[in-house]
């Protein structure tokens, strides 16, 4: 992190209100220094709360909200103040650094280059810039290249688990088919115990074709038998 801004960039206009500012900045540098970055952080507000905004006290609020955790504040305020109309470059090039390191303390490593290399535009010669660029891009291209593995195994599992289903499927028709051919051949089997002597079904045809012909023969013989009747004698009577 760029530190602490001491002394005040700008001149004002106004003595009392520039007195007072510098009274507060003042004031919240020494918090800082002591650790104590909340209380520093309203005395920098504090400086800033005004209608002429102190150029230090925005830039050390910057500080004071990074030294809190409040990562995403913090870009805020160094975006605030890198992007005000100013011809400091040296500002400039310090608050897009502090805003590169909330954005990549807050895990949003684009967001992060792309402040630095804003900073690197406005100071070239900013080797500490350059490295924490360096690092940013870095620790960008670990995680896209852990993102696409963690894909390509999310990928595998389902395929996996997709093959696996498959399998399962294919198991279970086969006991399916294997149970139904096994009721097949019990209930073959019962049906032959059942039936020992089954014939069949051209032999039952020839069987009652002979027993029908056996029938129209003895009812033949009953029928010549009964036209022809019982022989008398016959006695004459003269």
């Amino acid at each position: 992190m760029k530190q602490l801004i001491i002394v005040t960039l700008f001149l004002f206009a106004a003595a009392g209100v520039f007195a007072q500012q510098k009274k507060y900045v003042h004031k919240g540098n020494e918090l800082y220094k002591d650790q104590k970055y909340k209380d520093a952080e309203d005395a920098y507000r504090k400086a800033v709360d005004n209608k002429t905004p102190d150029t230090a006290g925005n830039f050390n609020l910057g500080d004071a909200l990074y030294k809190q955790k409040k990562f995403a504040d913090a870009s805020e305020q160094f975006n605030k103040l890198a992007s005000s109309p100013n011809k400091d470059k040296a500002l400039t090039a310090a608050a897009y650094h502090n805003m590169g390191n909330s954005l990549l303390e807050n895990k949003k490593l684009e967001e992060s280059i792309e402040a630095y290399k804003k900073a690197l535009l406005a100071n070239p010669k900013d080797d500490e810039t350059r490295y924490n660029l360096a690092y940013a891009q870095d620790k960008l291209k670990k995680q896209q290249q852990q993102n696409k593995q963690n894909q390509n195994n999310k990928n595998q599992d389902n395929k996996n688990q997709q093959n696996k289903d498959n399998k399962n499927d294919k198991n279970k028709d086969n006991k399916d088919q294997n149970k139904q051919n096994q009721d097949k051949q019990n209930q073959d089997k019962k049906d032959q115990q059942r039936q020992p002597n089954q014939i069949s079904k051209e032999d039952a045809q020839r069987m009652l074709d002979a027993l029908n012909n056996k029938e129209k023969q003895t009812q033949d013989k009953l029928k010549n038998k009964k036209f022809q009747g019982t022989k008398t004698n016959i006695t004459k009577d003269w």
